[in-house]
């Protein structure tokens, strides 16, 4: 017996052996087959689970599965889904193949002709599936059930040969409509042919948008031709009897929230110039229709109260297709009207001057119904049609007394041009008055919006200083909205304010100032400091730039503004903001040195409620591992444990979602070695109602069911491990970084190491890498397998000497690592993108390690950069010097040693490490010219260099064929200097703009 066990055991070792032989390295072929988890959502109930399986690129899969397991379906395609709110069905879309959209797209087909989506329902539990094709978009009622409406996309052209409509659909359609209000008759309908009996068996209905249109894209103003916008059939479906009613020529719907009424407005007839639009509110349980508006050019910003009973919207009605200037009003609709009236324009929004309503502003009822939100915005000058294109003058003129940069009004200007300013109608007066404007572009509702007091924000006057510091003071105040009077509260704060700050009735304004690295609260009264007497910082402990830390945050407030939650390193703080009850610490771990952060699973929560669950995810800062707890918040503001989930110490933990009815939630988790697979925690509730005799059993301690298995396609290839390492940096300071080794290391053989970096990367110790194109980073998981060690150092910084630091965590970092005994010291590359990127560069001016460089988007001279321009936002870069990444902490007038010091440019003669460049002309972070003086400057000085240009790419490519581009010649270059392989033709003879677009230079070179 004793021999067979033996056997067996060594036939067991030889078999996994014969497996590991059998694993290949991962190649370029890989990437786009490779699975991940996409969309996540669990059933109200805590019994369903549906999430997506998503390739990197090709066709995906949905699965639908009980949450016990048994039960699973797979339906390929499927993405975009709901779960109705009775957890009765699942609602999706289905997208075409891959390969045929692809296809038409390489035919250039337009937009219209592209193959369309799908709409599918699944009651859950049951197989059969509804499906119907050609759907634009769908949406289901957000806290209602029984309903989903689809709008369907608009017809193929004809192209000669007609499909005939069955008889059935015309007769079907006229007899559902004539079941509602005459007004409904205004919906345009296709020719019909002689009417027949209707069988009794035959019902109507049919509608859903989960992101509903805005309007403003889909109508035409021309009100006098044909060529209106044209919209398409609108289906409300009824669940689960599918009786269907179909409205036609739709441009835009909308469900209450209740699911009671629906919103939609119908286009004009486009054969028809005298036929109008229609602003139209369907009751849908009395299949009643009310017409809210008829005839305009445009209507838009729809709004609705939850229970549908109100309607607003903006409208401009009355200009002609050629006017230089239009004027939009808000109208007004509320339950038992005729139809929608004028509520307001240009010439009562208060005692503002020269404003008017904006067309792009949202609207919006507070809670209760009684205000209405909407944007102003200042009355445009008409544009100047005296003078002809060829007579125009283009200029740009910069002011230094100018808020902004040029660069950054132009980059603005589109946002600038649309801007609204908050005002408010109020149904209780009916007045209207101005709360945002000019000088306080920034107004934080309270209690819903039927707060008493909105707090406004304004950095006005005080914006050209960003320049240099990267951020602006701010003044506060209290504004009455029933008056409109504003009372300054806090005068040039250099600190943070956020909605979040705001208690949520309105009660108090809540503020971190900087400066006193404390948290200050206002009653209306007077401000206190409220953090005063907690004896730990609550600021970023380890902020290693040349600015003042910034504040952990705001976890949440208690119901009735009585205690806010203030977090910590560790945990969160109780607080009193009037300051009776000392403040106190109720989670977090700081002498473990665990993490505690809330997770908010209901996205409508305002306020933690006594009784009430909230979710903690833990992260332990020395083993980079995660955890999930369930507590119940008292009414002491304590917490006791409902659920545990404990992992090992090397799991991450994703996205969150808990189910609406239950204790159950459904979560990722993951390492390096073990891709993110769904998990679900179930049995809490039977826990909670029927709690163990035991007193020693304090919680539930849940060990959670794995869902999705998606670890295979990595089975086959050779994979690796990650650990951390820890090592004395040379300024005496302990540091920590990821080693990677592959699958099959060899501790008496030494590897070819790439060390990568950033700033500090070892947090994601169990962040799984997949096999993917990257914006020009390495691809970690992809060059272990292929047998090389993979070493991202963490780097801490002080002022003024950015490189110097790196050099002394990175340098350090390898050559205790060398002294390991598992690294080739004569095979070892370096490579690093945008801030990492500018320290491989310093890194090979300052030391000879390297026998490979690879720096993606650098800054090669601090002098000249710090003058540039930012291009995607326009902001000048003078503040990343002095105040942020460049950690200068001096203008270039007050240190420019110390430019000169860190800028490699000046400190190239040393140079000896081949370097490769990705420098790109529509970077808009770094600019190009810096790669091109790096790149100018070794060509003179006689270096090894290559610079890559990706044509119209930005600081991070993403094209997905420039990513997997760089990614072979990545490769490439590090195999041909670490590996000793043969180098490819871009690296040894160039590609000469002749043959641009036709030879790579990717072969080989014999």
């Amino acid at each position: 017996m004793q021999a067979m066990r033996l056997y067996s055991f060594l036939s067991f070792i030889l078999f996994t052996l014969y497996l590991s032989a059998q694993k290949k390295p991962l190649d370029h072929s890989v990437y786009d087959s490779w699975q991940s988890i996409g969309e996540r959502i669990i059933s109200n109930d805590g019994k369903w689970v549906v999430y997506t399986i998503n390739p990197q690129e090709g066709d995906n899969e949905l699965v639908i599965q009980s949450s016990d397991a048994p039960y699973k379906k797979t339906i390929a395609r499927g993405y975009n889904v709901k779960i109705t709110e009775d957890s009765r069905f699942v609602i999706f879309k289905i997208k075409p193949f891959y390969k045929d959209t692809r296809e038409a797209k390489i035919k250039k087909k337009k937009q219209d002709d592209l193959p369309k989506d799908s709409l599918a329902i699944v009651e859950l539990g049951k197989d059969s599936i509804w499906k119907q094709p050609g759907v634009r978009s769908y949406g289901t009622p957000e806290k209602s059930f029984g309903w989903v409406v689809y709008q369907l996309e608009k017809p193929l052209a004809d192209t000669g040969s007609k499909i005939k409509r069955p008889e059935s659909d015309y007769i079907r359609e006229i007899d559902s409509l004539k079941q509602v209000i005459d007004s409904l008759q205004v919906i345009n309908m296709a020719p019909l042919p002689a009417k027949k009996q209707k069988n009794k068996a035959e019902k109507d209905f049919t509608i859903i948008d989960e992101s509903p249109f805005n309007s403003q894209d889909l109508v035409n103003e021309d009100t006098t031709t044909g060529g209106a916008e044209a919209g398409t059939d609108l289906i409300l479906k009824k669940l689960p009897a599918g009786e269907e009613e179909t409205f036609k020529n739709i441009l835009y719907y909308n469900f209450s929230k209740t699911g009671t009424k629906l919103l939609m407005e119908v286009g004009r007839n486009s054969k028809d110039s005298l036929s109008k639009n229609y602003v139209l509110l369907y009751d849908i349980h009395k299949r009643k229709v009310d017409t809210l508006s008829r005839g305009g050019n445009e209507f838009k910003n729809f709004a609705m109260t939850d229970d549908g009973m109100q309607v607003a919207y903006v409208a401009e009605r009355d200009s002609s297709a050629k006017a230089l200037q239009k004027f939009y009003r808000v109208w007004y609709f509320k339950d038992g009207m005729d139809s929608a009236v004028f509520l307001c324009d240009k010439n009562n929004i208060g005692a503002e001057q020269g404003m008017t309503v904006s067309e792009n502003g949202s609207l919006s009822f507070s809670k209760t119904g009684k205000r209405l939100f909407f944007g102003t915005t200042s009355i445009q000058p008409p544009r100047d049609t005296t003078l002809i294109d060829i007579d125009k003058v283009s200029v740009d003129i910069w002011n230094y007394k100018d808020d902004y940069l040029q660069t950054v009004q132009l980059n603005r200007l589109q946002t600038d041009l649309r801007k609204a300013y908050l005002a408010v109608y109020d149904f209780t007066d009916s007045l209207v008055r101005q709360l945002e404007s000019e000088e306080v572009p920034t107004v934080f509702q309270t209690n819903e919006g039927d707060g008493e007091t909105f707090v406004g924000v304004t950095d006005y006057g005080k914006r050209i200083e960003s320049q240099w510091t990267g951020t602006t003071q701010k003044d506060i105040y209290a504004i009455k909205v029933a008056t409109g009077e504003k009372k300054l509260v806090k005068k040039d704060l250099k600190g943070i304010i956020t909605q979040q700050y705001v208690s949520p009735t309105g009660k108090f304004i809540l503020w971190y100032d900087s400066k006193a690295k404390n948290f200050f609260a206002y009653d209306g009264d007077q401000t206190r400091n409220i953090t005063a007497k907690i004896n730990v910082p609550l600021y970023d402990e380890e902020n290693d730039v040349p600015d003042d830390p910034v504040p952990y945050g705001v976890m949440k407030w208690q119901e009735g503004d009585s205690a806010v939650f203030i977090y910590d390193r560790y945990g969160a703080w109780k607080v009193d903001p009037i300051m009776k009850a000392n403040p106190f610490l109720f989670s977090g771990d700081r002498k473990n040195k665990i993490e505690y952060r809330y997770i908010q699973v209901d996205a409508e929560e305002r306020f933690l409620k006594e009784k009430h669950p909230i979710l903690f995810r833990t992260f332990n800062e020395t083993t980079k591992s995660s955890g999930l707890w369930e507590d119940v918040f008292s009414s002491e503001g304590s917490f006791s444990r409902l659920i545990a989930i404990s992992f090992d110490s090397s799991v991450s933990i994703g996205p969150v979602v808990k189910s609406k009815d239950s204790h159950s939630f459904v979560f990722s988790r993951e390492n390096y070695m073990s891709p993110p697979n769904l998990f679900i925690s179930r049995g809490a509730d039977d826990f909670v109602k029927n709690p163990p005799e035991s007193s020693s059993i304090e919680y539930f301690v849940s060990n959670p069911v794995q869902l999705s298995f998606i670890d295979s396609q990595q089975s086959k290839y050779s994979w690796g491990t990650a650990e951390l390492f820890k090592w004395k940096a040379y300024n005496g300071k302990e540091s920590t970084g990821i080693v990677y080794k592959p699958e099959d290391f060899d501790p008496k053989k030494k590897y070819p190491m790439i060390c990568h970096f950033y700033e500090r990367l070892s947090d994601g110790l169990n962040q799984y890498i997949p096999p993917s194109p990257t914006p020009s980073r390495v691809n970690v998981s992809f060059f272990v397998s292929r047998g090389y060690v993979v070493f991202a150092p963490d780097i801490h910084y002080g002022t003024g000497h950015p490189g110097r630091d790196a050099y002394n965590y990175v340098v350090s970092g390898i050559k205790a690592l060398i002294k390991k005994g598992i690294i080739d010291s004569t095979r070892m590359g370096i490579q690093g993108q945008s801030w990492g990127g500018y320290q491989v560069v310093y890194l090979i001016t300052a030391t000879n390690l390297f026998k490979a460089a690879w720096a993606g988007a650098p800054v090669a001279n601090m002098t000249s950069a710090y003058g540039g321009i930012r291009w995607e936002s326009g902001l000048n870069r003078q503040f990343q010097y002095e105040k942020s990444q460049g950690r200068i902490g001096a203008s270039l007038w007050e240190k420019p040693q110390l430019y000169i010091e860190n800028s490699p440019l000046f400190h190239l003669q040393k140079v000896k490490t081949p370097l490769v460049i990705m420098s790109n002309d529509a970077d808009g972070a770094v600019p190009w010219y810096q790669g091109i003086e790096l790149f100018t400057a070794m060509r003179r000085l006689g270096k090894q260099v290559w610079l890559l240009d990706y044509n119209g790419e930005a600081h991070n490519l993403v094209e997905r064929r420039n990513r997997k581009d760089i990614q072979i010649r990545e490769q490439q270059y590090f195999d041909w200097l670490l590996k000793g392989e043969k180098p490819p033709k871009w690296i040894t003879e160039g590609v000469p703009a002749v043959k641009k677009g036709k030879d790579w230079g990717l072969e080989i070179v014999d």
